[in-house]
């Protein structure tokens, strides 16, 4: 069934009063799938595709369908310093949120996943929320009991340019897939109520490169993420999503300035050196690309490395982008 992830009829959304406003409380706004500029919005399952009940066998994908979580909201924000353990923050509004349900005998479980981006600080947030208990044994159950190696090898990011220029098209690809684990360094921060996955763009070259080319094209860009868990044996599949957000043409300008508590103490807070983003510069910045961003530019965003069909090996990028010729299929 085509759709917008779950719907909350009337008497939902009485009772999750508290959800419609964490939606609506971010810098941007939350709008409508068709038409979201500068905002964000959920897009249809059916626009990913996950692997099938089949899939070990055929290699089969079918498309997403609905969304095990619900949409809770989405924060596109910057800081003088690296983003990290936002659900830590007592006074970032949604674990107040979290915590005012929790004071009126709700049990509200958020997920957030903080895609660090490796510029300027910025950071993309997005939150979803379950409302029931998680099932025993389910791969939700086993992911938040399970080790950071365990989660390492099955977080799973799928990414859909729904519109953008020919060169960042190409260069993420029609539907990129990636073990977030496997690819980028990641931090899981768990909590009674919550679990959040801060993701260190920075910490992978090829991801490092394609963000460094999207920064320039921000304002034009349509994109869809998914995150779910990878299923990898037959009885775990069919794999299913567990949400996703679209963003369209984010304003760099209108990114929230987020400001970490005076005694909390962040961990690996430095951007990336100097020369490493001098290095990149030389590598995008040439007269064969003459609308790649410069690292000046203060348009901010990005998108994470692929995999290959085969969802295990990253695709290699840099050479496209420096050429913005085609793709590269080798490995990294």
């Amino acid at each position: 069934m085509q759709g917008r992830g779950p719907k909350m009829t009337r008497s939902d959304e009485a009772e999750h009063e508290w959800i419609e406003n964490v939606k609506l409380g971010g810098a941007v706004p939350c709008l409508e799938p068709e038409n979201c500029p500068n905002g964000w919005a959920t897009p249809p399952g059916d626009s990913f595709m996950v692997r099938g009940p089949e899939y070990l066998t055929n290699k089969v994908k079918i498309p997403g369908g609905e969304y095990l979580l619900k949409p809770l909201g989405f924060d596109w924000i910057r800081s003088q310093t690296k983003i990290c353990e936002i659900l830590n923050d007592k006074s970032h509004r949604v674990r107040k949120a979290i915590d005012e349900e929790v004071s009126c005998g709700k049990q509200p479980f958020v997920w957030a996943f903080n895609l660090q981006l490796p510029k300027d600080n910025y950071s993309a947030v997005f939150y979803f929320v379950s409302l029931e208990p998680i099932p025993e044994g389910s791969l939700m159950d086993q992911f938040l009991k399970g080790d950071d190696a365990y989660r390492k090898s099955r977080l799973k990011l799928i990414a859909n340019i729904v519109k953008g220029p020919w060169i960042v098209r190409t260069a993420v690809g029609e539907q990129a897939i990636c073990i977030l684990g496997r690819a980028l360094s990641c931090k899981y921060i768990q909590g009674s109520n919550f679990i959040e996955v801060d993701v260190d763009i920075g910490s992978s070259i090829v991801a490092n490169a394609i963000v460094h080319l999207a920064f320039g094209y921000i304002t034009t860009l349509t994109v869809d993420l998914a995150f779910l868990i990878e299923s990898q044996t037959e009885s775990e599949l069919p794999e299913r999503l567990l949400g996703a957000v679209r963003f369209s043409e984010l304003n760099p300008g209108s990114a929230g300035l987020y400001k970490k508590p005076s005694e909390e103490q962040q961990e690996s807070s430095q951007v990336p050196p100097a020369r490493f983003w001098h290095g990149f510069s030389q590598l995008l910045h040439n007269p064969g690309n003459p609308r790649v961003a410069s690292p000046s530019s203060q348009n901010t965003n990005g998108n994470l490395q692929t995999e290959d069909t085969n969802e295990n090996k990253c695709r290699s990028c840099p050479l496209l982008i420096m050429r913005a010729r085609k793709a590269s299929d080798n490995e990294v």
